[in-house]
């Protein structure tokens, strides 16, 4: 078998001439757009880079603010409420009314610690001991003071007193 002689036909010489012109025209012209837009995807890529590393940067900063904020806050927590409780209030045999006097007194005494920082109300514990020990207290003519049992200082301050009798 053999191949028919077209090379010989000056129509098929431009034919296969103008492919092989076409053929690189066509890949240069490819090359050339390609390239151009190669170069917009780097651009848009780099600047996408920038953002992401300026945002990181901004997620650093207000993770380290947040962090010292909060470390500020936990100094500077305040008491909210005042909780106080007779522990023995049984052992005496004392009504319900007299042990809710006993302890709104007690919680009377130390309202002015609500609003105050944590802090300051743990320096003046001790203030806050003498000031709840030192009064007394005058129940079916029997005369009684109170013992702290437990203090908790928080939001809430939580106080556990105890009766007992004066000689």
């Amino acid at each position: 078998m053999r191949i028919p002689p077209y090379y010989q036909y000056p129509s098929w010489q431009r034919f296969f001439a103008g492919a092989a012109i076409g053929a690189l025209i066509s890949w240069f012209v490819f090359l050339y757009m390609f390239g151009v837009l190669q170069e917009k995807q780097v651009r848009h890529v780099n600047e996408l880079n920038e953002q992401i590393a300026d945002l990181q940067n901004e997620i650093r900063i207000w993770q380290e603010d947040y962090i010292h904020y909060n470390k500020e806050m936990k100094k500077k927590l305040t008491v909210q409420d005042v909780s106080v409780h007779l522990a023995n209030a049984e052992q005496y045999k004392l009504d319900s009314y007299t042990t809710f006097r006993i302890e709104d007194s007690v919680k009377e005494d130390l309202s002015h610690l609500i609003t105050k920082d944590i802090e300051t109300v743990y320096n003046s514990r001790e203030l806050i001991e003498r000031a709840i020990e030192n009064k007394t207290y005058t129940v079916h003519e029997k005369t009684y003071r109170l013992e702290l049992h437990t203090l908790t200082i928080f939001t809430l301050l939580a106080v556990e007193v105890k009766l007992t009798p004066l000689p």
